[in-house]
């Protein structure tokens, strides 16, 4: 039995249940890309329900579909958790950049200041106007119970991580911390639905885009498909590592080599792909990571 993953959050949480339930009594469900199927119907000249299934069933014998995994209930509780950590942290940073930016409009600088400072050089700056006052007051309520919602998503998200065996593995590469190694395992879910860690780098959009035809051969940008937030914090951990001192990692002096010759942005992206592969073999191994072997071709 084939189910489709609709774009609807809605239609996806009850796509969703209904798998979980379907397989709990032992039936064979597999999740279809829509997007896949939706393209597959495009030389289908009559639409409606009855053709839609037949043209689905015609794609399950032919075997023209791609399956689409569906996650366990942890690991969407556990997207959902950071899902709302980043959700507060860039709230958070809006109100402050919006403090700055209209203090700046009456030529008064925040300059540098500390997480736990920023309210008191607030205060002291709009210390005398009333208006300013009012407005400072209102911002900063709200800046004050961002913080101490984000302090709670952070308290909750390093249990969690202490606790999972598998984000304490993770932790042991170079640049991998407790968000990074969170959000990997959280998207992998099972990493045995890989049959090579190298597909991993493309599961991702880390790999590049190909088009050929004819005498046309043409090798593109990476394609950018998958979790974006996954692509975003193996990118963030490559940008660690290429920065900040990190010894005795033949995967950094491999990624320095290839900056020299194509581009520090180029060498994160390659790195990023790298810690993608390297993260699943160890997740499949169950062991930590290798400095000397972390580049091996």
């Amino acid at each position: 039995m084939a189910l489709g993953l609709s774009g609807s959050v809605w239609r996806l949480a009850r796509c969703r249940k209904l798998y979980a339930a379907m397989r709990a009594t032992g039936l064979a469900v597999e999740l279809l890309e829509t997007l896949h199927v939706r393209d597959a119907f495009k030389a289908m000249p009559v639409k409606s329900d009855r053709n839609d299934a037949r043209e689905i069933a015609q794609l399950m014998r032919l075997g023209w579909f791609r399956p689409v995994h569906c996650k366990s209930m942890a690991a969407q509780e556990m997207r959902a958790l950071l899902t709302a950590r980043k959700l507060v942290q860039s709230k958070l940073l809006d109100v402050q950049m919006s403090l700055r930016g209209l203090l700046r409009g009456f030529g008064l600088k925040v300059g540098a200041t500390t997480p736990s400072r920023f309210a008191g050089r607030i205060r002291e700056l709009v210390e005398g106007n009333a208006t300013l006052e009012v407005i400072a007051a209102a911002l900063l309520v709200v800046h004050e119970t961002l913080r101490r919602k984000l302090a709670g998503f952070e308290k909750r998200v390093r249990s969690i991580a202490r606790s999972d065996g598998r984000v304490r593995l993770l932790m042991s590469t170079p640049g991998v911390g407790v968000i990074v190694a969170l959000t990997y395992v959280t998207a992998i879910d099972d990493p045995a639905r890989f049959k090579s860690s190298k597909g991993v780098g493309a599961h991702f959009g880390l790999t590049p885009k190909k088009y050929q035809s004819g005498e046309t051969d043409v090798t593109g940008r990476i394609s950018k498909t998958g979790d974006a937030s996954v692509r975003a914090a193996l990118y963030e951990a490559a940008h660690f590592i290429l920065t900040r001192p990190v010894r005795g990692s033949a995967l950094k002096s491999w990624a320095m080599r290839l900056a020299r010759r194509t581009g520090m942005k180029k060498a994160k992206v390659a790195l990023a792909r790298k810690l993608a592969v390297v993260m699943h073999r160890m997740l499949v191994d169950g062991t930590p990571f290798n400095p000397a072997a972390g580049a091996a071709a």
